[in-house]
């Protein structure tokens, strides 16, 4: 058998504030035997209310949190410290401001120490590849939020790293420019299939990416309630597939399961 990509197992992850430990409260208990696998090649996205731990499974898989129980296998492989075989993008902008788009680029290739003329030419190829072969002189301040993302992608994508771990990383982008990234990633994605763990908080964006949809429970001691396989004919375009009926079938199936759950977040949010 091929070991996936990503197996979590009966993962926990705990956190002992200052006043907890003063105090004798018991850690905040943010994932709670939580297990999940992706297979070599596999698209997930991970789902669930805000605040649940979705971003703590993310850096768990990273090797940025290790978890309190529970283990991270990486390929068959036992994590320990930093996954080397993951790209990571995240919620924010994580441009360099006094570098220019190309500088940005060529940023991880200059730590593993490729020649500065290989590296240049090797940006030049990625930026042309996400639509910015003209705007390598540019510095992000200089650039739209659409460009700075396609900028972070060929970023992490340069790296030719085994599996994408992507952190709500359209969230902050307006509903078309949204899209056209969308689709820019399954292009990408689909040349070459890496393993990607997608987090968001977006169900519909979830289906239109993935080949499955895991959810989560509110927080805290969250933990995966339901999982879906999205059968959905691919290519896709983001904004075609949502009008047809199996989208339609899927979105009501998940929602049903979730909705619960994105209540008691959001009440829990009000009390903080």
């Amino acid at each position: 058998m091929i070991a996936p990509a990503v197996a979590l197992r009966d993962v926990t992850c705990r956190f002992h504030t200052t006043r907890a430990l003063k105090e004798g409260i018991p850690a905040y208990v943010a994932v709670d035997q939580t297990s999940l696998k992706i297979a070599n090649g596999e698209f997930v996205s991970v789902i669930g209310p805000t605040g649940c731990g979705k971003s703590t499974l993310l850096n768990v898989t990273a090797g940025l949190l290790k978890p309190s129980e529970g283990s991270v296998e990486i390929f068959g492989d036992i994590l320990r410290g930093l996954n080397a075989k993951a790209g990571y993008m995240f919620q924010a902008d994580s441009l360099l401001p006094w570098r220019t788009a190309l500088e940005n680029v060529t940023l991880g290739l200059e730590y593993r120490r490729v020649p500065a003329p290989e590296a240049t030419a090797h940006a030049m190829e990625w930026l042309d590849r996400v639509g910015l072969g003209g705007f390598g002189d540019r510095y992000p301040h200089q650039l739209s939020g659409g460009m700075r993302k396609r900028v972070s992608l060929a970023q992490m994508l340069i790296l030719d790293p085994k599996i994408l771990l992507m952190d709500e990383p359209f969230s902050a982008l307006d509903v078309q420019t949204r899209v056209l990234m969308e689709n820019e990633l399954l292009e990408l994605w689909s040349a070459d299939r890496k393993s990607v763990l997608f987090i968001t908080h977006d169900l519909e964006e979830a289906i239109a990416l993935s080949d499955r949809v895991i959810a989560l429970s509110a927080g805290p001691g969250t933990h995966p309630i339901g999982e879906w396989a999205i059968d959905l004919p691919r290519p896709r375009d983001i904004a075609e597939i949502r009008l047809a009926p199996r989208f339609v079938e899927l979105h009501r199936l998940i929602w049903e399961t979730m909705k619960e759950e994105v209540l008691k977040g959001y009440v829990q949010s009000q009390r903080k």
